[in-house]
């Protein structure tokens, strides 16, 4: 099976059933392969994890480039917009893994080599044409703290926070936000 297919499979069961704590057997049993094939792949768990976090945040960047294209947007709708989308329940189980995966990576864990040389780049890139496509002038410092705003949030929620009292508080980053941006 292609790695892409196989990817793909990963992603779907781990959305079902969660993977942070499943050993590569019980995953390639899951989505039914091997775990032959998973390691030929991906080289080990690791890096299975880290390719799977990879994959879900390639895809949220794609949410934001694709939030950034209506014709009356600005910043502070499309940033109230993303966060619709990465804080909700069925994301949860990724952002779980993506902190998982962090923590293996900063432990300089085999198969998580490269992960956090892509942590926040690839984000900063994508928001930087969101800004120009909005008319925003690009600051990639304020990118970088958008960014560590929205992961510590996303800690806050996954950590049992009320979501109510995460959203109050994305809400008044985006206010601050609007306050001090250059238009």
């Amino acid at each position: 099976m292609p790695r892409d297919a196989l990817l793909d499979k990963v992603l779907a069961y781990a959305a079902e059933h969660g993977i942070a704590d499943k050993s590569l057997r019980e995953i390639a049993t899951g989505v039914g392969t091997s775990h032959r094939m998973l390691l030929y792949h991906f080289g080990s768990r690791e890096g299975l994890l880290a390719a799977l976090v990879g994959t879900v945040e390639e895809q949220q960047r794609g949410v934001l480039t694709a939030l950034a294209t209506g014709p009356d947007d600005d910043g502070a709708a499309v940033m109230l917009r993303l966060w619709e989308q990465v804080s909700q329940p069925d994301l949860r189980p990724f952002v779980r893994l993506f902190f998982a995966t962090v923590g293996l990576a900063v432990q300089g864990v085999p198969g998580t080599e490269g992960f956090l040389g892509n942590l926040t780049a690839p984000w900063l890139d994508r928001g930087g044409e969101a800004q120009r496509h909005l008319g925003l002038p690009v600051d990639r410092a304020a990118l970088r703290l958008g960014v560590a705003v929205t992961r510590g949030l996303l800690l806050e929620l996954i950590a049992g926070t009320e979501p109510a009292d995460v959203d109050a508080s994305y809400r008044l980053f985006v206010q601050m936000w609007q306050g001090f941006a250059p238009r």
